[in-house]
């Protein structure tokens, strides 16, 4: 049994290194086989990758999507060295990220990013409203 996937008009979609667009109507499509599968709602543009922890995410987007993830651990460790330093509360994300990564569940790392990206914004949050105090 493949994996469903229902498409709004318009909506993109990844499937391995191609993209697909849904026509003007609602498709349901099932997919089998292995390949990255990114929804467009999941999908962050290199423009839009704006903060520390975004730019981890698209890292591990690229990651997910490449046929040698490899090649992008480099400058993922090092940017989630910085990002530590930074916020050292971020640590319990980061390493269940880590994790992942390390033991290949990529699409897992993407998810827990997501919760990570949640998080800095709580945190960017916090710094703006406590510089509102002084």
């Amino acid at each position: 049994m493949g994996l469903k996937v229902e498409l709004k008009p318009g909506e993109r979609i990844i499937i391995g290194d191609s993209v697909v667009t849904n026509d003007d109507q609602r498709t349901r499509l099932v997919i089998e086989g292995e390949a990255p599968i990114l929804r467009e709602k999941d999908i962050l543009t290199v423009d839009a990758a704006d903060t520390p922890c975004k730019k981890i995410y698209l890292l591990v987007q690229l990651m997910y999507l490449a046929y040698d993830p490899a090649q992008h651990h480099e400058t993922y460790f090092r940017l989630v060295k910085e990002v530590l330093a930074a916020a050292p509360s971020t640590a319990e994300y980061l390493d269940r990220i880590n994790n992942h990564i390390l033991t290949g569940m990529l699409y897992k790392a993407l998810k827990e990013t997501q919760r990570l990206i949640e998080y800095e914004k709580k945190l960017f949050e916090h710094a703006q409203g406590s510089q509102g105090l002084r």
